[in-house]
């Protein structure tokens, strides 16, 4: 359970998708077992976008923020903190945000990376919002970024129709008269952490001869869906009991976006019309913790958010992590 923060507002937001489209239509071509009605039906997912090959996930985070900074009429030298959330990062060390910090000229920023999968950018949102309420007026730039294709077996029809690649950001600010985040939480059952994970690459199975394959995306889809569909509308409902609000004193819910069938439970839960629902998941594919922030970015832009809406996020990742969170939104629509 957490207390309200006072004072903690999203004043610019930014997003960035790869030029390469691909079509389930293209998977197909390039020899995916797979049709575009069999993707469709189960996942809702027409197309995704992905990076070329010489873009790291600090390549597209870069963009972001670059786009996020323009809106909040900001340099990169008035940043204090870059938090970026992946779990495709650049490589192991340094982390991905202090690529990013050089990219973008960040001079001034400390910088560090979050590791909650799907989760990542709502985790972020809770970290920043504490280091935020103990830093009243410093400026942060919280990022989710992904280069899922990374990481994708692409003989795994299974998976690899699934996910995307692109970046999203906010720029977040501690000070001013909003409300703030009304509440968040946060959760993870490790105990179900080989339901999908990425088995090789790390210290208990570093690449070798041996384990050459098995640094790609391994999940159990069923089993992942049953338990996202299930943590997250719970979370929602915990949230909204939480603050004493009402499903319809929320302006819009941003859920990960994962599967469209789980976005669809999720309204479902809460008995909200479409247009209290954003989803983007046909074009974007699952873009891992990238998913919220280019959600919000879009639907920001899109005339979607007025100062004083109140905005639900939640996810669900790979952990298994889950988190979620309510907030007031104090920015007018960028130009």
């Amino acid at each position: 359970m957490s207390n309200p923060t006072p004072g903690i507002e999203i004043i610019g937001t930014g997003s960035y998708g790869p030029e390469n489209i691909v079509t389930n239509d293209d998977l197909v071509k390039l020899g995916v077992d797979t049709t575009d009605d069999w993707v469709v039906s189960r996942t809702g997912i027409k197309e995704r976008r992905l990076a070329a090959d010489d873009q790291a996930a600090s390549n597209l985070a870069s963009e972001a923020a670059r786009n996020a900074l323009q809106d909040a009429g900001l340099d990169a030298t008035d940043i204090d903190a870059i938090f970026v959330a992946t779990c495709t990062p650049d490589m192991w060390f340094p982390s991905t945000a202090c690529f990013v910090q050089d990219q973008i000229g960040a001079s001034n920023a400390f910088c560090m990376d979050l590791s909650a999968a799907c989760s990542g950018f709502v985790y972020g949102m809770e970290m920043v919002r504490h280091w935020l309420a103990g830093n009243p007026g410093k400026t942060v730039l919280l990022i989710g970024a992904e280069k899922t294709s990374s990481v994708v077996d692409w003989t795994d029809r299974t998976t690899c129709v699934l996910f995307g690649d692109g970046a999203g950001a906010v720029v977040v600010r501690g000070g001013g008269d909003r409300r703030g985040v009304l509440a968040c939480r946060l959760g993870s059952e490790g105990g179900l952490a080989d339901l999908l994970m990425i088995p090789g690459g790390g210290s208990r199975a570093p690449i070798t001869k041996d384990t050459v394959g098995t640094q790609v995306i391994k999940m159990s889809g069923r089993e992942v869906f049953r338990h996202a569909v299930t943590k997250m509308a719970n979370l929602t409902d915990n949230l909204i009991a939480e603050t004493g609000l009402k499903p319809d004193d929320i302006a819009l819910v941003i859920p990960h976006q994962a599967n469209m069938r789980i976005i669809a439970a999720i309204q479902d839960k809460l008995q909200l019309p479409d247009e209290k629902m954003y989803a983007n998941v046909d074009r974007f594919g699952n873009t891992s913790a990238a998913s919220v922030p280019i959600a919000m970015d879009e639907a920001a832009r899109a005339g979607r958010l007025q100062p004083g809406d109140l905005v639900l996020l939640v996810a669900f990742g790979a952990g298994f992590t889950w988190g979620g969170c309510i907030f007031e939104w104090s920015k007018d629509a960028p130009a």
